[in-house]
């Protein structure tokens, strides 16, 4: 198990989904927040998307715009257009088709002057965030170059295909290769952080060999009683040198991130399973259901059984 997957499988909540969007110019459209993360890519054609906060960011072809926080934001074809609501949802584009209801491949003549995107939306838990999620930007950009992340090129190429041209297994398709796009752009993020000028935060976490080892033990066996120690003997390093360094890159200590990561895998097993107390308490490193129920109301704000029931209803 890794870090980056973990963070993300905690957070979701329900299957992602996307749309190929056409806009003729002129347009200007305002989104609204969204409980999850959003992203766009241009096809072909180019637009001007507004963050939150900040100058405006020229998009180009191959270009992929990320919104991790699920900010509002605005698109436009040029600056000075003005910006309207947003008035259809993705969710709501067939496959094969625009968001004009007309099909993909029956666009009339000139259809060259409009903005094509690929645009979709993750849903996540806001709740119990990942650390390593939420150290990301308000809007992460990464242009498209020739030679840079063909991987994420790769899937942004078969995510396209499959949004045009709808065959047998779409519905196991498309899920599947929106979790792979959305791995492969957090992956390029942090590929592109610089190795030297990054002190603290998860970008240099995950690139700093002890700490990311020590990262991987407890991903990788979370019901394990881990020590610091231990940890650090995974790490390479002393105890004190490690737990010193884990704490300036991660933000808290070992033990406390420890204790963490197992309330939220223990949320994520009620949430979506039926296996008894006992069984999610030994999961996650409790010998006792009794230490187990107060580990987790301390962390939760209510017992186990009472959150399973509640996240039930929701």
């Amino acid at each position: 198990m890794d870090v980056l997957s973990d963070a993300v499988t905690a957070m979701r909540t329900g299957e992602p989904h996307s749309g190929r969007v056409r806009r003729p110019a002129p347009f200007g459209m305002r989104n609204p927040p969204v409980a999850g993360a959003g992203f766009h890519i241009v096809l072909q054609g180019s637009c001007w998307l507004f963050p939150p906060d900040g100058a405006p960011i020229a998009l180009g072809v191959g270009d992929v715009a990320f919104l991790p926080h699920g900010a509002a934001h605005g698109l436009a074809d040029s600056l000075s257009t003005p910006l309207v609501d947003a008035a259809a949802s993705l969710a709501e584009i067939p496959p094969g088709q625009d968001d004009d209801g007309v099909p993909a491949d029956q666009h009339p003549d000139g259809s060259a002057a409009a903005t094509v995107m690929l645009c979709g939306a993750y849903l996540l838990d806001r709740s119990r965030a990942h650390p390593l999620l939420g150290d990301l930007p308000e809007v992460i950009h990464l242009p498209a170059r020739v030679g840079h992340h063909p991987e994420l090129r790769a899937a942004v190429d078969l995510l396209g295909g499959e949004l045009e041209q709808p065959r047998p297994g779409g519905d196991a398709m498309l899920p599947a290769l929106l979790d792979v796009l959305l791995l492969h752009i957090l992956r390029a993020w942090f590929d592109e952080q610089p190795a030297h000028g990054v002190a603290t935060g998860w970008a240099a976490a995950l690139r700093d060999p002890a700490v990311a080892a020590g990262l991987r033990a407890i991903h990788s066996d979370p019901g394990r009683p881990w020590t610091v120690g231990e940890l650090a003997s995974q790490a390479g390093l002393s105890r004190a040198a490690f737990a010193r360094r884990f704490a300036a890159l991660v933000g808290q200590p070992p033990q406390a991130y420890l204790t963490w990561w197992r309330m939220t895998l223990a949320a994520r097993l009620l949430r979506d399973g039926d296996a008894p107390l006992a069984t999610v308490a030994r999961k996650v490193g409790y010998t006792s259901e009794f230490a187990f129920a107060h580990a987790f109301k301390r962390e939760h704000g209510s017992a186990p059984g009472g959150f399973r029931r509640s996240a039930r209803q929701t």
